[in-house]
């Protein structure tokens, strides 16, 4: 499908052209990554906006203002602009404390497009979807949503220890009903909504992506220790994400390292509690001496840490998508994840790496070391990954299946076209 045709002549786009807005609340695509809040989706929506500025589209991306001094407009990239939209304090917010600033935040959407129309809207997160839902109800536009996390099943495995506002699944549910599409990330996110009563003709599914021109498996390789092996775990670091359950493997890994990568900066690991937790879970395990801490790092070290590891481990409690596995399989290296959400779909098992059961250190063990006593498996591993994201996962394909998404939606019914 081609795209819609652009605005009219005069209006600063050529035909075929989108002015397309990304709405991400709390996850801008300028953040550090490895914070609390800050992970897979502020990966996913910088590097989406760039592939549909590769393809010729015009993004804004809209997140909020959190520190006094960030300028209204950021140019991201040619073709990529970050409007820093003031809701609530100029501060850094908890997401989950977020949502008494939505209607602000909806409301400023609201007049900032009736002065300059997109002809689609793209929320990500819940939030971000519910106050899109209103600024687009209000002026006619279409609206695509991706959650990139249920509260369901967030519920579901933290239980108390939830933090999400209680109003939360209700506003999911309103917001997969009432938005044009929802754009799914994977299969196991489509039947979770349909158990929502979000019907699956309502939704079509778009994977994450991946640079494979930054994560290859040539390039520089960090510096590895004394040890025959070495484990990469990289995320944010929160207890859903299953740190735990690598260091409790480890016991059973001789002669092996761990590194964890994520976090706050280096010179605040002390005071981070997970990490003080996990140290507390290596000591315990005797394997403290084994387990290494980097904090966050700059996004352009990340492909030469991969690179270091013998296996890549994703053993996350659940995982909406995970980007994780796919940078490690385009840097060549077998990845150990838990059979959840979207590593169900992105993992192939045996072909790229080995799924196991969430919680199960003693599965996750068995299954890395019998990669790490294999060198052809593993190489088999590297090769077959590599292939696996080349074929399905590069953002110049996410990009294209997302435009036809917008397209879609726009053919469905005649959508508002503006100056961006």
């Amino acid at each position: 499908m081609t795209p819609a045709p652009g605005p009219p002549a005069g209006d600063g786009l050529a035909p075929g052209v989108l002015s397309i807005a990304l709405v991400s609340e709390h996850a801008s695509p300028l953040a550090t990554l490895g914070g609390v809040d800050a992970g897979g989706q502020n990966v996913h929506v910088a590097a989406l906006a760039g592939a549909l500025a590769d393809r010729g589209h015009r993004v804004v991306v809209h997140t909020r203002r959190d520190a006094p001094d960030l300028p209204d407009r950021v140019a991201l990239r040619d073709g990529v602009e970050v409007h820093h939209v003031p809701a609530g304090p100029p501060e850094p917010v908890p997401k989950d404390r977020l949502l008494p600033y939505m209607e602000e935040f909806g409301q400023h959407l609201a007049r900032r497009w009736r002065a300059r129309t997109p002809d689609v809207v793209h929320s990500h997160f819940w939030m971000s979807g519910l106050a899109s839902l209103r600024a687009a109800r209000e002026l006619g536009l279409p609206l695509l949503h991706t959650y990139h996390a249920l509260g369901t099943v967030k519920r579901r495995h933290q239980g108390l220890a939830d933090t999400s506002p209680p109003e939360r699944i209700a506003c999911e549910i309103e917001v997969g009903l009432g938005c044009d599409r929802v754009v799914a990330t994977c299969r196991d996110e489509v039947a979770e909504l349909a158990r929502m009563g979000v019907p699956a003709y309502r939704v079509g599914v778009v994977p994450c992506g991946v640079d494979t021109d930054r994560f290859t498996p040539a390039g520089p390789v960090a510096p590895r220790g004394p040890l025959r092996h070495r484990l990469v775990q990289l995320g944010r670091l929160v207890p859903r994400k299953g740190a735990a359950v690598s260091v409790a493997a480890l016991a059973r890994l001789p002669g092996t390292e761990l590194l964890v990568v994520g976090g706050p900066p280096r010179d605040r690991l002390d005071d981070d509690p997970e990490v003080r937790r996990l140290r507390g879970v290596a000591r315990d395990a005797g394997v403290a001496d084994r387990v290494r801490f980097t904090g966050g790092v700059d996004p352009s070290g990340v492909p030469a840490l991969l690179r270091s590891a013998d296996v890549v481990l994703c053993p996350a409690d659940y995982e909406p998508f995970g980007i994780v596995p796919l940078e490690a399989m385009a840097c060549g290296r077998p990845v150990v994840a838990s059979a959840v959400g979207g590593q169900l779909d992105t993992v192939a098992d045996p072909g790229t790496g080995r799924l196991v059961p969430p919680g199960d250190p003693d599965a996750l063990a068995g299954a890395v070391a019998a990669l790490l006593a294999d060198p052809a498996a593993r190489e088999a591993c590297a090769v077959a990954g590599r292939r696996r994201v080349l074929s399905r996962y590069g953002w110049p394909r996410i990009a294209a299946a997302t435009e036809a998404a917008y397209c879609e939606v726009l053919d469905a019914e005649p959508a508002a076209t503006g100056t961006g």
